[in-house]
């Protein structure tokens, strides 16, 4: 027994120190990536600066060897990482290379400002979760199995929020004056960016608590409290208590997507927050301002995600030592009313797209912002150009880029996910990072493009899906079955591949199939940001930011790519539903063919592509993080009065 155990020990000690190593590692390649930045690219960032300062100057060595010296530029990009990593252990960010001031103050001007905006965002998210878990609340208590709020929270998270920013721009400040559109000078001035960030990520949040309270009280406990006469109040308690740890994770990740949120929102109220900041560095060139905003952005996401798992754990408790877990299934959206939505919205974007191929998308032949007619159903934009034309082409080019990232994804999520404990750190690191500053830095790479748009959400997207992955094959290689199979000779590379594998596979794909509309949204904001595609090209989010300055105008221009964003938002946001597993009158046996999470096993990590929207962190199956519930210990139908707060439901 002693010899067993010794052995169970050394082998949890081997794999919290390779776990270790996997997160040092991934930490590492992240900051090497930063610090390489200048070089990247494949341009000497003397030539560049010197490019910037005059376009007729010869770039003689001497002239680049003057540049180098000014900036204290290193002759090799191995030199200048490792001068820049020193100078980030003294607190020093260089100094910019467009205006000469040091870098670090800007950073944390812009990151405080960017901190308050996520404060107030996070403001308005926690009186909208609570608008909408409140009926779900109330019908628990008083045990109607009833659900309601879906339908608006549905609505609130299927809204982009640059999308929704360019709408508060239009309605509040333009159109009715009743608050200012651009600024940063007082509280006035972060109602809009906050409500524009807040609104979707209090409609996911309150979705997420409203599943995970319906289905808390259906768990035997609830009716054991109840029998017991627990005041309603204390089991409204203990609902949410039960239903925290599994939408912990989720804040983490929620907090993350309103970082890479308020890029674009900052961009459109001109708040001089971080987002706007790294913009303008990477318009600009200026390889040391960016790498500071990128570093600032990097560290808020990785604490994000570090706090929501500090939530988890501290709710959880000694729930999460005893291995007395259950897990709570979240309800399927049933009934027609529930399909015909996502079916009418796939019908207009394929219709859209199908009309659209058939126009030319280039060719200036209309009147300059003309109104929609016969001949233009949506109207043409400023260049004259048919709208329905650009929109189907932009269709075709977003999504058939979409369907390529997400297949890439799902094969490098399943590599990775192979090895749960080598990825463990390369997916904490890509889940804290938004797909926006994942198009920062492949912007600052290979430039603004549709290449540069598709590796930038490819470098996020695969995470969730290997988190995925690694956490069905921890169930699978418990089975008895598998367990038995090294004993009968089977090495581990056949055991994964021939009984592993088959048992991962048609879930995970199915998870990768429900994530294709949010990296669409996400390949539409970075090209929105102009990060993506570059005109003429017809890229949803760029014919969007090709609208915005006649919007008041002609507002036919942002409605026709507006509307069709919506319509493939709303389509992510049902299509998660659907996907759900019914617990109403669903079996054991049904549940697990479509879920097959262990109890004992930590919730799967849902991603942040998002960010660009809240739509897509509902685009997971129900074994992601974003449609279930955590494992909680589930008390006895024996207690007689209701246990405390230790012994949690």
């Amino acid at each position: 027994m002693r010899r067993v155990q010794g052995a169970l020990s050394s082998g949890a000690l081997a794999s919290g120190a390779l776990v270790g190593v996997s997160r040092l590692g991934a930490l590492a390649a992240a900051l090497v990536v930063v610090g390489a930045l200048p070089w990247l690219s494949g341009r000497d960032p003397a030539l560049t600066v010197l490019r910037a300062r005059s376009e007729e100057q010869v770039a003689t060595p001497e002239a680049l060897a003057s540049v180098r010296e000014d900036l204290g530029l290193a002759p090799t990009a191995g030199g200048q990482l490792l001068r820049w990593a020193s100078g980030v252990a003294r607190g020093d960010l260089g100094d910019s290379w467009v205006s000469g001031r040091p870098v670090l103050p800007d950073v944390i001007s812009g990151l405080a400002v960017s901190l308050t905006l996520m404060g107030f965002a996070i403001a308005v998210a926690a009186v909208v979760a609570a608008a909408l878990v409140a009926p779900a609340l109330r019908a628990a208590v008083r045990g109607d199995s009833r659900r309601s709020g879906g339908a608006a929270a549905a609505l609130l998270t299927s809204l982009p929020e640059f999308l929704l920013a360019t709408a508060l721009l239009v309605v509040l400040a333009v159109q009715l004056r009743w608050l200012p559109p651009y600024g940063w000078e007082g509280p006035q001035h972060a109602v809009l960016p906050a409500l524009a960030l807040g609104l979707p990520a209090g409609g996911l949040l309150g979705r997420l608590l409203s599943d995970a309270v319906s289905s808390a009280a259906a768990e035997p406990w609830a009716a054991t409290w109840a029998t017991a006469g627990t005041t309603r109040a204390r089991l409204a308690g203990g609902l949410l208590l039960r239903a925290v740890p599994g939408v912990a994770p989720q804040v983490g990740m929620v907090l993350v997507g309103l970082a890479g949120g308020a890029v674009a929102v900052e961009r459109i109220f001109a708040v001089p927050g971080i987002g706007r900041t790294s913009l303008g560095a990477a318009g600009a060139q200026d390889a040391p301002l960016l790498q500071g905003c990128v570093l600032a952005l990097l560290v808020v996401g990785v604490a994000c995600g570090a706090g929501a798992a500090l939530l988890r754990r501290l709710v959880l408790g000694r729930a999460l030592r005893t291995a007395g877990l259950s897990v709570a299934e979240p309800e399927a959206a049933h009934g027609w009313g529930a399909r015909t939505v996502p079916v009418v919205c796939a019908v207009l974007l394929v219709g859209t797209t199908v009309a659209g191929l058939l126009r030319d998308p280039y060719a200036p032949e209309h009147s300059r912002l003309a109104p929609p007619s016969l001949a233009l159903p949506l109207g043409a934009d400023a260049s004259g150009r048919d709208l329905l034309a650009r929109v189907g082409h932009g269709a075709a080019s977003t999504i058939g880029t979409a369907v390529l990232v997400c297949a890439l994804a799902a094969a490098v999520g399943i590599a990775a996910g192979l090895l749960p404990r080598l990825s463990t750190g390369p997916v904490e690191v890509a889940n804290a990072a938004p797909p926006v500053l994942a198009g920062l830095v492949t912007a600052a790479v290979l430039g603004p493009s549709s290449l540069g748009a598709a590796v930038a959400v490819l470098a996020v997207s695969w995470a969730p899906l290997a988190a995925h992955t690694a956490a069905l094959v921890t169930e699978a290689r418990a089975q008895p079955h598998v367990r038995v199979m090294p004993l009968l000779g089977v090495g581990r590379a056949r055991l994964l591949l021939v009984h592993v594998l088959p048992d991962v596979l048609p879930p995970v794909l199915r998870h990768a199939a429900l994530r294709l509309p949010g990296v669409a949204l996400a390949l539409a904001s970075l090209g929105f940001l102009g990060l993506g595609p570059q005109p003429p090209a017809p890229g949803w989010g760029l014919v969007l930011a090709e609208g915005m300055p006649y919007v008041e105008r002609a507002p036919w221009a942002v409605l026709a790519p507006a509307a069709s964003l919506v319509a493939l938002s709303v389509l992510a946001v049902t299509l998660s539903s659907l996907g759900g597993s019914s617990t109403g009158g669903a079996s054991a046996g049904s549940l697990r063919r479509w879920r097959r999470t262990p109890a004992t096993s930590p919730a799967l990590s849902s991603g942040n592509d998002a960010s660009s929207s809240q739509g897509s962190a509902l685009a997971g199956p129900v074994g992601s993080e974003a449609s279930t519930t955590e494992p909680t210990s589930q008390l006895p139908s024996s207690t007689a009065t209701p246990p405390q707060v230790e012994t949690r439901p």
